[in-house]
């Protein structure tokens, strides 16, 4: 028979993303094979560049102001739906940031 699982994310340790300076990921459940739901931090100035997903992306912005695509300011309380193998990026942290991430299959691939 199948349990809950809770987790204190307050209690876990924070994974530096060594591809991205300033960028710490929270893992918190692998909703598919290869999927991932994570808490993300990034540091004011951090930058993640253009990008793409074989498969849809939902973040929610917890805290701090970030732009995306070079235009967008997406500050808390702001929900962005990103569909399978669209690019999106880069995202630029304007102020400390930390959003939910939900990511339905694999991570995709990173322009340098």
């Amino acid at each position: 028979m199948s349990e809950q699982k809770f987790i204190n994310a307050n209690t876990q340790s924070w994974h530096n993303l060594e591809q991205f300076p300033g960028a710490q990921i929270l893992p918190l459940a692998e909703p598919v094979p290869e999927g991932s739901i994570h808490r993300l931090r990034m540091k004011t100035g951090t930058v993640i560049p253009v990008h793409s997903h074989p498969c849809d992306e939902y973040v929610y912005v917890l805290e701090g102001i970030i732009e995306t695509d070079e235009k967008e300011e997406c500050k808390a309380g702001t929900f962005c739906f990103t569909p399978a193998n669209t690019k999106n990026g880069s995202h630029k942290a304007i102020t400390d940031v930390e959003l939910l991430t939900i990511r339905l299959g694999a991570m995709g691939v990173f322009e340098t």
